[in-house]
């Protein structure tokens, strides 16, 4: 009897531990993805997909795994990609529709320097037809895709394209059905499961909203040097509990771990058409609960934000979390990361199992304090560089499948995780680290001893006494001066080499591409040194300011150093940015007239360009848009200024009575291009040791500087 009694106590136990624990115990079915429900899914009845057949069901799951074989190497027609990358997108149908997220894709390959017009020439191809969203039960679903992508003259059974996919299969399993066979294209695809996953074909792309912003995007909640102060929270979650079906067994854990002090983990049944009549007794305390807490609030002030699957693999808190520097604890078995392929994941985020749900408080409370700011600083990071717009997240796809093509300029792991990533990191510039500007810190090396002068010559010489020619000879007495060139732009042509000065540094005129001012940020062969002196012909400089200016560079590598400074203003009453040369305690340019950069400058993404007189703040806006830093002012040089005012010169651009004009135009064109303001502020100015002070100018390494 006593024995029995025992067996029954065991076994009630038994069935309690299941009735508590089963949702969290089982591993996750093979070769199936969920999401948390985009904002147009619901928990629809059964009825509605009674209409599939087993032999549509045969034809998905062959369609599934037709292609799972293929790789770079198999599917894939190299020999289209000799001459460069080039994307075609196929013109999409007339009147056909296309969401919003999916004409944001396009746009972002529209104005990409990778695309083409051309099918001739292309080496990748983007379908027109919208593949996003692939549920049958959202608005956005466009039925017959498959026709209409097989009607394509170009389709080639998928060889050479890329399918972009935010959403596949439907209630009430999920799989992964795209609805039409995608052949040999690769997938660029969100909820990626990692069984189905390709590695090496196809891209692992994050789940982004309809509202995400093509350009630009919100900055992160955190700066790169911030020491973050302690959040009131430590891991919080807020969102849908799927009452059946797909995705319910880890949300409906989570009330074992929600604590109500520092762990806040909530869950609603209200959502979706139907859950009144599958509501059980948690219901209504859950739902009470949800709503005293805002999902802002808990989203910025908590160490760590629950990411857990939902209908499919991914969510759109992902991407929210990140923003808000909020580490990511993922519980999503089998989801293939975002960009996985580059980045490493085990530096921002804190990846988990679903199985040990009760294991994860305990697990994020043993995270110390240096390891919160390093995966915290890397969110940002990641988020900036790679998430924060539709745009960036189309470019890391594009990046990453041109590494793969062309494998002798792929990118290291270092540059995709390291300040300033993988989009800056330009590999038509070099794949070696240390030939970056922002890796030399990282690197423990330092940048070249000399400099190359690059003057703008822009006037016919006809005096020995004109400005560009005391330049050459003030610049070639400086002891870091490797070698001058002088770009040509003017139309008559370029003088014999006796009309130029003797100096005892390496000399050479370069006929101008074209005769703009942008000709000087070409990447001229010639330039071989990691710094440049750029400078107009009528710049006024002595050799100890180039020496002064070239030491300063040599400290900030990744910025731009020089003398003449302007700055940005927001102008609220017109509503858009100003532009100034007023002289007060800020400045976010130094103009390019008389300025030190890194040559990579040369080498960065000009999209931006093809305005009259405005490549210099262009460079101050891509240099500032990878630093994130504003550029370095040494010396009050008010004399720049005042002479260049005097020179009277037509060709002066000093003297044109439109300069400024369309150079504030220039700032909103490149504001609006680059989809945000990226200048900084700055008020630091560099000067020599003991200038202007009561010092004899005996005892002072640059005299000259004192006299200005």
């Amino acid at each position: 009897m006593q024995a029995k009694k025992r067996y029954l106590l065991v076994s009630a136990g038994a069935c309690a531990l299941l009735l508590a624990y089963g949702p969290v115990l089982p591993a996750p079915p093979p070769l199936r993805s969920y999401l948390e429900g985009a904002e147009h899914e619901e928990d629809g009845p059964l009825l509605l997909h009674q209409h599939t057949s087993p032999r549509e069901r045969r034809d998905v799951h062959r369609n599934m795994y037709k292609s799972r074989r293929c790789r770079m190497e198999t599917c894939f027609d190299f020999s289209r990609c000799r001459h460069a990358f080039r994307v075609y997108v196929h013109p999409p149908a007339r009147g056909e529709a296309t969401s919003e997220g999916y004409r944001k894709v396009l746009a972002a390959i529209e104005e990409s320097r990778y695309r083409t017009r051309d099918p001739a020439e292309a080496c990748l191809f983007v379908l027109g037809v919208d593949t996003l969203d692939r549920d049958r039960l959202s608005p956005q679903y466009v039925p017959d895709a498959g026709g209409r992508i097989r009607a394509l003259p170009l389709w080639n059974e998928g060889r050479n394209h890329l399918v972009f996919n935010l959403y596949s299969g439907t209630w009430p399993d999920y799989a992964e059905d795209l609805g039409f066979d995608a052949g040999h294209a690769m997938l660029a695809k969100a909820s990626a499961d990692a069984g189905n996953f390709r590695p090496g074909f196809d891209v692992s792309i994050p789940l982004f909203p309809r509202e995400h912003p093509l350009k630009g995007g919100g900055r992160g909640r955190l700066t790169t040097n911030d020491v973050p102060p302690a959040r009131r929270y430590l891991l919080v979650f807020k969102g849908k509990r799927y009452l059946t079906g797909i995705g319910s067994e880890t949300r409906n854990a989570l009330h074992h771990v929600h604590n109500g002090d520092d762990v806040i983990l909530l869950t609603t049944c209200r959502h979706g058409k139907d859950w009144e009549k599958h509501k059980d007794g948690r219901c209504d305390r859950d739902n009470e609960e949800y709503g005293k807490f805002d999902y802002q609030e808990l989203l910025h002030n908590s160490t760590f934000c629950l990411v857990p699957r939902g209908r499919r693999l991914g969510s759109f808190r992902f991407l929210e979390a990140l923003q808000a520097a909020c580490i990511p604890v993922l519980l999503s078995n089998g989801w293939e990361l975002p960009f996985s392929e580059v980045i490493d994941w085990n530096k921002a985020a804190i990846i988990g199992d679903e199985r040990l749900l009760l294991q994860i408080p305990s697990i994020t409370r043993s995270v110390g304090a240096d390891r919160i700011l390093a995966l915290r600083q890397q969110t940002q990071l990641l988020w900036d560089s790679y998430f924060s717009s539709v745009s960036k997240i189309v470019l890391t796809t594009l990046e990453i499948i041109q590494d793969r093509i062309h494998t002798h300029m792929s990118r290291s792991k270092l540059m995709w995780n390291t300040l300033p990533g993988g989009l800056y990191a330009l590999p038509q510039f070099s794949t070696e680290p240390t030939l970056f500007p922002f890796y030399y810190g990282l690197l423990g090396i330092a940048p070249q001893q000399g400099f190359t002068a690059v003057i703008q010559a822009v006037t016919s010489l006809q005096s020995p006494l004109q400005p560009i020619l005391k330049l050459i000879i003030a610049v070639a007495k400086s002891k870091f001066c490797a070698q001058i060139v002088v770009l040509w732009n003017c139309d008559k042509a370029s003088p014999h080499q006796s009309k130029w000065p003797s100096v005892p540094v390496p000399f050479t005129v370069v006929e101008g591409r074209r005769k703009t001012m942008s000709g000087r940020f070409f990447p001229h062969d010639v330039i071989r040194t990691d710094a440049v002196l750029s400078l107009d012909e009528d710049s006024v400089l002595s050799t100890n300011e180039v020496d002064f200016a070239f030491i300063v560079w040599r400290s900030f590598p990744e910025r731009v150093v020089g003398y003449p400074a302007r700055s940005h203003y927001w102008d609220a009453g017109k509503e858009r940015w100003g532009y100034t040369s007023k002289w007060t305690n800020e400045y976010s340019m130094v103009l390019t007239g008389a300025a030190f950069y890194h040559r990579y400058g040369t080498h960065m993404d000009r999209g931006g360009g093809g305005l009259a007189n405005c490549e210099d703040i262009l460079m101050n806006f891509l240099v500032s848009a990878v630093t994130k830093l504003p550029p370095i002012k040494v010396t009050q040089k008010k004399q720049y200024k005042e002479t260049m005012m005097q020179q009277g010169s037509k060709s002066s651009r000093w003297a044109d009575p439109d300069h400024f004009a369309q150079r504030q135009s220039c700032t909103n064109a490149f504001t609006d291009w680059f989809g945000f303001m990226p200048l900084v502020r700055s008020q630091l100015r560099l000067d020599p040791v003991l200038f202007k002070d009561q010092v004899s100018i005996l005892r002072k390494k640059y005299r000259d500087i004192e006299r200005l």
